[in-house]
């Protein structure tokens, strides 16, 4: 426990006067997140809890990142939000058009009179969530990107190398291929498969998703994923899935169970699938950078964020925005980032907090565990920044009915791209005219 932190924050926040006492100021936290790190949630609100009297976090958890927002959204309207919701990057776009409905995370820390340096923060972390103005509009907090993992028992068993894993995806066409040739039923899968084989995938190979700097720049944005290069890539999958060296195994992080299992020997997830990784898996396991085809010009380039920030709704009281603000503020120092980034794998949000894991040891320690955040600290450019699009979390249920039916054979790589860009523009205009003021 960091005591000059918390010694800090009870300045900062008021202690309270001699004589005096008063209730704790309850903090409404709803989130997303479940098995360990549901448990790394309950384990932060109770440490904050802890060191300090005067405010008490309350997490609860709400479903689904789908499920918590919409409701969320309802209970707005009900006039009984949440003072904090987590929300996911996908929801990101559409939260900044409610604009009555949240209140900036940079002006909530103004208003309490608590340091907030933005540039603080890891910058394609940061950036996402900075509105064109410049403030902060949520605070970042499971910050994570795609990488691979594999099973380094089953590569063993298949008389692959496990020093050298797959960098390229004619390297995982090879691993899967020598995989199933010693039994493997499963050799490839990946979860949040428009994220990692879609969004993801455009970024590093520095390519478009969509015009406008991926919706950064504009409302008028529009999908553009059906490049010859994405319906060479889903082509390929496709391909892998005909001969059995891709299995597909369902939408969002379902298919990571199938991983911790030891049925399938290599998967495209987030970085924060390492906790559950690190906690349940029964073999020797490995962490490497994303594939990328070694024939397009400026690849591998960067990776997206991924994960979810932390929202404050409008309607509450100033002194539970002061127990907000404090929250924050604890969540951000530099000890509290760095065990949560070596728990859970998700990225530090700080600069401050990746150098102190580093100096640490962790990464020597723990081979691979850098690789999330040497992804994403390299140069961006106007192609792979992040993508910020209006109604994005229906896009995202788009780009698995489409790339279902490819799987499945009854679509082409050509058609089902076709279909996302026509379906997805017809929610971005939709999205645009919704939100013109």
């Amino acid at each position: 426990m960091n005591f000059k932190t918390i010694a800090l924050a009870s300045s900062m926040f008021g202690l309270l006067s001699a004589g005096t006492a008063h209730a704790q100021t309850d903090i409404q936290w709803w989130h997303s997140m479940t098995a360990v790190n549901g448990e790394w949630v309950n384990d932060l609100a109770k440490d904050f809890n802890a060191s300090q009297k005067d405010y008490r976090i309350v997490p609860t958890f709400k479903g689904t990142y789908d499920e918590s927002m919409t409701g969320a959204i309802a209970a707005f309207r009900a006039g009984n939000a949440p003072h904090i919701l987590q929300v996911f990057e996908v929801g990101t776009a559409t939260m900044m058009a409610s604009k009555s409905a949240i209140i900036p995370v940079g002006q909530v820390m103004k208003d309490a009179g608590v340091p907030f340096n933005p540039a603080a923060y890891v910058p394609a972390v940061a950036g996402y969530y900075t509105a064109p103005n410049g403030q902060m509009l949520s605070f970042p907090f499971n910050s994570s990107t795609t990488i691979f993992y594999f099973n380094k028992d089953a590569f063993k068993a298949a008389g692959i190398s496990t020093d050298a894993p797959p960098s390229t995806w004619p390297e995982v066409v090879s691993a899967a291929a020598k995989l199933k040739a010693s039994g493997h039923k499963c050799p490839f899968t990946t979860a949040w498969q428009g994220w990692t084989q879609l969004e993801s995938f455009s970024a590093w190979h520095n390519v478009e998703f969509a015009t406008k700097r991926n919706g950064l720049a504009g409302l008028d944005a529009r999908m553009v994923v059906n490049s010859a290069l994405h319906q060479r890539h889903i082509e390929n999958l496709a391909n892998m899935s005909k001969q059995g060296l891709f299995v597909y195994k369902g939408r969002g992080n379902v298919p990571e169970a199938s991983f911790i299992s030891g049925e399938c020997a290599m998967i495209n997830t987030s970085s924060g699938f390492y906790g559950n990784v690190a906690k349940n898996a029964k073999f020797a396991y490995g962490l490497a950078p994303l594939p990328y085809y070694p024939d397009v010009p400026g690849a591998p380039q960067n990776t997206v964020i991924g994960g979810a920030s932390l929202w404050v709704l409008a309607g509450k009281k100033p002194a539970e925005y002061k127990g907000v603000a404090a929250f924050f503020n604890y969540l951000s120092s530099p000890e509290v980032q760095s065990a949560s980034h070596k728990r859970t794998g998700y990225l530090p949000i700080t600069t401050a907090a990746y150098q102190l894991t580093e100096k640490s040891g962790f990464y020597k320690e723990k081979p691979g565990t850098d690789v999330a955040v040497t992804q994403m600290i390299r140069k961006t450019t106007d192609k792979s920044r992040g993508i910020r699009l209006g109604n994005y979390v229906q896009i995202r249920g788009i780009e698995d009915e489409e790339l279902e039916q490819v799987w499945s054979g009854k679509k082409s790589a050509k058609e089902a791209l076709d279909s996302i860009v026509s379906r997805g523009n017809e929610l971005l205009e939709r999205f645009q005219k919704a939100n013109k003021g």
